[in-house]
Order: structure tokens, then C-alpha cells, then sequence
């Protein structure tokens, strides 16, 4: 069934009403058990809802954490395949697949789902042995121009809302599939570069938060807030500073780097609920290995922003690495309250692409402690206890070198760079326990080659390297955040592109590329159950229950940027879901 764009007054095509009186008569109890609005408070209090799963990182503190039990180390080896779901969106995907980077969403037994092409399903799964469909919504999204990639999707009242590839946003009645309203909200620059969006929304007091991701395509990174009700745009917060805005004066440099400046927001950010202000990390400034061209520290590029949800202001920064020479995208982050030195902090921990773990009071942004959470790390000699930017960091110095033979800058090669490419964490979601204090982030790690060498010496250097996996392999990290310390660590062939999930069974679950599922110890690590699945994963796995009994479940596939031995598997488009 297809859904047929509509726009305010509704208008409803007889497809979906055909579709949605068959879906009616196949399964008239599912469409009853999702009647049920989802409300600010429902959402602000998701935790205390372990059977649901309402948002893409289960809460606003991007905990990815279930109070869910059943599922434990006791029994873990016995979870098998309860069903699985095709998902469309496979169609002329290229060879990295339909990238489905997405975790459904699951309320009163029904699940909600988006493919890579944007195409939104509804699944009844009450029954817990199979899934049927109650409707599809195709994305419309031309295949021409765009990447097929979902990050997830958000639900408010009776409607739910998910982002686009080519940049637009829309929103749907959750009972029937209805398109609500929909926006063309990323454009094409007048550099011709295409904004498009690479994190899922947020949804918060009836405000709908998008972010542009494109900022490697030479546009300027932005958070907007729109009107959940209309999709009118209320406010816009740009990463990169125009003239006469704070922080523009950090971009030095006389041919207007600025305007094509990067600080793309990659994923999806996080919601103090208390102090209404949301946090996002920015990506790199571009040209990505070439500090030179844009002197300055580059605000807010490889930066977190804590944006006021109200106004659209700017309240505090933190600046992990100015001037970035190494293409260090930041990407999600964690919010807890911990004890330090005895004392009781609002936190906002982060397991940033540079290698280092930070955290930081998420009232004023002030730098708490740091340090490494990758085995080997090279680029600084460490970072100063009480500003927390690199030790070698000098505001003095328009062009940061940091440690020499490391920076790639003009002229100078690096034979060996720790962390470079996509090692550490970068895009995939991390988790948090709250219960053992501990934070669990998985990414990779590795000491290729290249690193951030001189445009031209990268591709060289890289293609010579070959990602041969005993220079470039996966992790995952526990940190406890009482310290700040490497609690545990667990070391995988391949680089780690999914993200976690962490649950009161004392479980830790994520994907692999090389196409494992895995369960682990959650204060070891150690791998306690696997299952092959055949086919990549870029999801990070969810977890809900139907009645007492729990479910696991994760999309596929999507392949790693680096394909190494797992290239061989074939892609795929579905849902896998594990009970005991």
C-alpha cells in the first residue's frame, strides 16, 4: 500500500483507506492496543515503561537502557529466533546496502519501523510468534542524488515523525498511515551543496528537533525546531557562525571558509528535561584535513552545543579538539548524575572520536575529567586537567599542531596516527547503566597509515593499508564514570558500526558487520551468546515485552564504509526478533 503525499486541509487516498479497512480486518485488537497516546510525560518518563520502547535511544538521556529482566546470563545461550520481517527499501541501494541505522519503535504491542529509503511500516507483534502488517507508507525519496540511510523515528500524541534523505521532514497519523503535514526543511546551498539529515528527530514539548548532517558536502551545520502540530519552523541554531554572531571570529581565514564550513550534526542529540535545553555534538569543519585553509579554532566544529529548547540560544559550548586536522566528527552523548570525588555531579559523559572519554557539568559545560578509552592513542600527549583541551592546545596559535608528525599539515607526512579514519566511537549510539555506573561505547581502534596526512597522501597511503583487520579492529568500552576509567574492554575483528544496547539482565547486545548478533557480560564483557545472521548490521539493537515476555530485536543491514573480510555477505532489509 502506498500513501499518497497530502497536505493540510488532510486528505486521505483510497489506497490507504482500502488498506487500512484490510489491516482492520485481519487484526482489529492490534489497532485497539495502539490507541493509547503517547504524551509528553509518557516520553520524559519512557524508563518507567520497560515494555515499550518510545524513542530511538529509549530515553532523552540517551541511556539505550531497559529495565527489562527475563533476558539474563542465566539464560541468555537459550534466546532463538521468535520471527523475523521483511522490510522493503532494498531496491538500488548501491553496494553499502539500504544502510538501515534505525532501531524500531514499539507501543502496546505494535511496531513502528523506517527503512534506509524512508519507508515507514506498521506492524502489529502482539502475538509475539509473527508480525503482520497494518500499513506501509513509501518515503517518495528519489534514488537519484540521495543515500538510503534512517536513523531512527519519534512519536508525539497520536502522530509519528521521521526525517528524509533528500531533506525533508514529515509527519503521520500513527492509527492510519495519514501523511499530517510535510516540509522541505534541508535545501540546496547557493554552493550548490545538499543539506540532508543523518540523525533521527527529537521530539519534546511538542517541538520537533532536526539537524543537518551534510556538513562533509560543504554546508553549514544546523538545528531547527519545528511546530510538531504544522511543521512550521520556530527557531534555527547554526554550528558555524555567521559575521556578527559569537564564535565567527574563530574562523580566521580571508576566503570565507566559514560558508561552506562543515560542523554537520551526524546523530541525534540528547534533552535535559529540567533545564529545557538540548545537546548535540558537531562534526568536523571541512575542508576536513586542512587546518591551514581555515585558521582559527573553527567554532562549533568537533563541538558539544547546549541549545536553550525554547529560543534557539546558545547556552554553554565545549570545544573537544579546535581547529581539528583529522576529521573528528562528535556523535552522541550520555546524560547521569554520578558521584565524583565524593560529590554529586549533573554530567554529560562522551566517548569522543579523538580517542578520549570527557565529562562535563551539563549545567555550565565545565570540563570534569578525561582521558583515553582506546588502547592507543598518539595525536596529543593528553589533556589539561582544567580546561580539558589538549595539552599542546595554544589559543595563541591560529593553526594547532599539536603533537608533531601528527596533524597531516602541509608538508609533513605521518608514517602512524591513533586514533584516524573512523576509529574510536563516532556515529553509533552509546549506552549507559545506571544501576553499575557504567558507560558503554563501541566503535574501533587502530593505527593505520595516513591518519590525517596531506590531501592526496590519504587515499595513497589508505589503499596501501588495505584496513587489514590487525590494524584496524572493533571495541567495546565499558567506562565507569565514577572515574572516568576503563572499567572493561572487548576487543571484535571488525569495526563496530551499531551501538549498544545495555539491560537490567546484566546484558550488553550489539551487531556486527560480519554479521553476529552478540550478548556480553555487562561488567566483563565477556561474549556470553552469538548468533549469525548473515548480513551486516548498522542498528543498534532494542529491546520490549509482550505481557512478562521480553523480546530482542534488531534491523539489518547496511555494509561497514570499509569492507574488509565480511564483504562477501549479502545485504538485507529486515527485522530479527529473539525471545526465550
Amino acid at each position: 500500500m502506498t500513501v499518497h503525499w497530502t497536505a493540510a486541509p488532510r486528505r486521505v487516498s483510497p489506497l490507504l483507506v482500502l488498506g487500512t479497512l484490510a489491516a482492520m480486518a485481519v487484526a482489529p485488537a492490534a489497532q485497539a492496543a495502539d490507541s493509547k497516546t503517547v504524551t509528553q510525560d509518557r516520553l520524559t518518563n519512557s524508563l518507567n515503561e520497560p515494555h515499550n520502547w518510545l524513542m530511538p535511544n529509549g530515553n532523552y538521556m540517551g541511556w539505550r537502557y531497559s529495565k527489562l529482566t527475563e533476558i539474563d546470563q542465566t539464560n541468555v545461550t537459550s534466546l532463538k529466533l521468535a520471527f523475523a520481517y521483511a522490510l522493503g527499501g532494498l531496491r538500488d541501494t548501491g553496494p553499502s546496502g539500504p544502510q538501515n541505522e534505525g532501531p524500531p519503535l514499539v507501543e502496546g504491542g505494535i511496531m513502528y519501523v523506517a527503512d534506509g529509503w524512508g519507508s515507514l511500516y506498521k506492524v502489529d507483534v502482539s502475538s509475539g510468534r509473527k508480525a503482520i502488517k497494518l500499513w506501509t507508507v513509501d518515503g517518495k525519496v528519489d534514488h537519484e542524488g540521495n543515500s538510503p540511510r534512517s536513523r531512527g523515528i519519534v512519536m508525539l500524541g497520536d502522530h509519528i515523525f521521521e526525517n528524509l534523505a533528500d531533506g525533508r521532514v514529515m509527519a503521520l497519523d500513527r492509527a492510519s498511515g495519514e501523511v499530517i503535514w510535510e516540509k522541505q526543511v534541508g535545501i540546496i546551498t547557493p554552493f550548490g551543496a545538499k543539506e540532508t539529515f543523518t540523525s533521527a528527530p527529537m521530539v519534546f514539548d511538542n517541538r520537533l528537533l532536526v539537524a543537518n548532517g551534510a556538513g562533509d558536502s560543504g554546508t553549514r551545520g544546523w538545528i531547527a525546531s519545528l511546530d510538531a502540530t504544522n511543521g512550521r519552523e520556530q527557531w534555527r541554531f547554526w554550528t558555524v557562525p555567521a559575521p556578527g554572531e559569537p564564535g565567527h571570529e574563530t574562523w580566521k581565514d580571508t576566503n570565507e571558509a566559514w560558508q561552506t564550513g562543515g560542523g554537520g550534526l551526524w546523530q541525534t542529540g540528547v534533552i535535559d528535561v529540567a533545564q529545557r535545553l538540548t545537546m548535540w555534538g558537531a562534526g568536523n569543519p571541512v575542508p576536513a584535513f586542512d587546518p591551514e585553509l581555515r585558521p582559527g579554532d573553527n567554532l562549533y566544529s568537533d563541538s558539544l552545543v547546549a541549545v536553550d529548547i525554547d529560543t534557539g540560544k546558545l547556552k554553554w559550548y565545549f570545544q573537544y579538539v579546535p581547529n581539528d586536522a583529522w576529521n573528528l566528527d562528535e556523535g552522541t552523548h550520555l546524560m547521569y548524575d554520578a558521584p565524583v570525588n565524593g560529590v554529586m555531579r549533573p554530567i554529560v559523559g562522551h566517548f569522543s572520536r579523538n580517542g578520549m572519554y570527557y565529562q562535563l557539568d551539563r549545567v555550565t559545560g565545565a570540563f570534569i575529567n578525561g582521558g583515553p578509552y582506546i588502547n592507543d592513542l598518539t595525536w596529543t600527549a593528553g589533556l589539561d586537567p582544567r580546561s580539558g583541551k589538549p595539552i599542546e592546545y595554544d589559543p595563541n596559535q591560529d593553526v594547532q599542531r599539536y603533537r608533531v608528525g601528527q596533524t597531516g599539515a602541509r608538508g609533513e607526512v605521518v608514517e602512524r596516527s591513533c586514533p584516524v579514519g573512523h576509529s574510536g566511537v563516532s556515529h553509533q549510539p552509546q549506552a549507559y547503566n545506571p544501576v553499575k555506573r557504567l558507560a558503554y561505547g563501541a566503535g574501533a581502534e587502530g593505527c593505520p597509515n595516513a591518519g590525517g596526512a596531506a590531501p592526496g597522501v590519504v587515499a595513497v597511503l589508505d589503499a596501501q593499508r588495505g584496513y587489514a583487520s590487525d590494524q584496524y579492529f572493533g571495541a567495546l568500552t565499558a567506562v565507569d564514570v565514577t572515574t572516568g576509567k576503563v572499567a572493561a574492554k572487548h576487543i571484535f575483528d571488525f569495526e563496530n558500526q551499531a551501538g549498544v544496547l545495555v539491560t537490567a539482565g546484566n546484558l550488553v547486545f550489539t551487531g556486527l558487520p560480519d554479521g553476529a548478533l552478540v550478548a556480553l557480560d555487562d561488567v566483563t564483557l565477556k561474549e556470553l551468546w552469538r548468533i549469525e545472521l548473515g548480513t551486516p548490521m548498522k542498528s543498534p539493537p532494542m529491546t520490549y515485552a509482550i505481557g512478562t515476555k521480553q523480546f530482542l530485536a534488531v534491523v539489518t543491514s547496511g555494509r561497514d564504509i570499509h569492507p574488509v573480510a565480511y564483504d562477501q555477505l549479502e545485504l538485507s532489509s529486515y527485522v530479527f526478533v529473539f525471545a526465550l
